[in-house]
């Protein structure tokens, strides 16, 4: 064991839902953009049904929207979503005020994922340096799967959105753990940084969007990384 879960702050548990208001009526929904995890509308006295009811619906949106992205790409409308997910257009804009929300919630719902497999490599009973390229193998699948959603993204919004920062600083801090474990135990190269080595990785995935192709070059990879002490 390298660490406890409880040691990865900057990957917090799933916020609980809240919902909000329909898009006002008139003019364009999709034009609007709310920061994640803005709750200001949250009605504390909505009943504990309907406040599962809302929660639902929304990770059925999310469903959808992660398998209608990756067969029709941007083209994808808010409205062939709603239809797929059997919920109304306002029950769609209620939980996301445009595509971009949804395209960004899909997005940190990848890095929570990698961020959650970190806690968990930690907290095993492997070798630090098993832990650690354990989780580098997840991180080079979560590499590769989060390609298309990031060129989807950058239909919507470009490389000043602060969410791409903010998703890097989580992913690094959530392996650092397990990185300086493996370079404690002398199971990583002395002239690496982590931000190095997933940099590496990022950088492998766009090379093709087969992953049968990558997992070989991804091995590679991490026997590079790999110093036998």
């Amino acid at each position: 064991m390298v660490g406890t879960p409880g040691s990865l702050g900057p990957c917090p548990p799933a916020r609980a839902y809240c919902p909000r208001p329909s898009h006002p009526s008139g003019g364009d929904p999709s034009s609007g953009h709310r920061p994640l995890g803005h709750d200001d509308d949250c009605d504390e006295d909505v009943p504990p049904s309907q406040r599962a009811d809302a929660a639902r619906n929304r990770t059925r949106i999310l469903d959808v929207a992660r398998a209608a992205f990756a067969e029709d790409g941007a083209s994808t409308s808010m409205s062939e979503i709603a239809r797929r997910a059997d919920v109304g257009m306002a029950t769609l804009y209620r939980n996301f005020s445009g595509k971009q929300e949804l395209l960004e919630t899909l997005y940190v719902d990848e890095v929570d994922i990698i961020c959650a497999a970190a806690g968990a490599a930690a907290a095993s009973s492997q070798a630090a340096g098993e832990a650690f390229q354990f989780w580098l193998r997840r991180f080079a699948a979560f590499a590769g799967a989060k390609r298309p959603l990031f060129q989807l993204l950058m239909v919507h919004s470009d490389l000043t959105n602060p969410m791409f920062d903010t998703s890097r600083d989580r992913v690094l801090a959530a392996g650092r753990p397990l990185f300086d474990a493996a370079r404690a135990a002398g199971t990583v190269h002395d002239d690496l940084t982590l931000a190095h080595v997933l940099d590496l990785l990022v950088a492998l995935a766009t090379i093709s969007d087969d992953p049968v192709y990558l997992e070989p070059l991804s091995g590679a990879v991490l026997r590079g990384v790999r110093r036998t002490p």
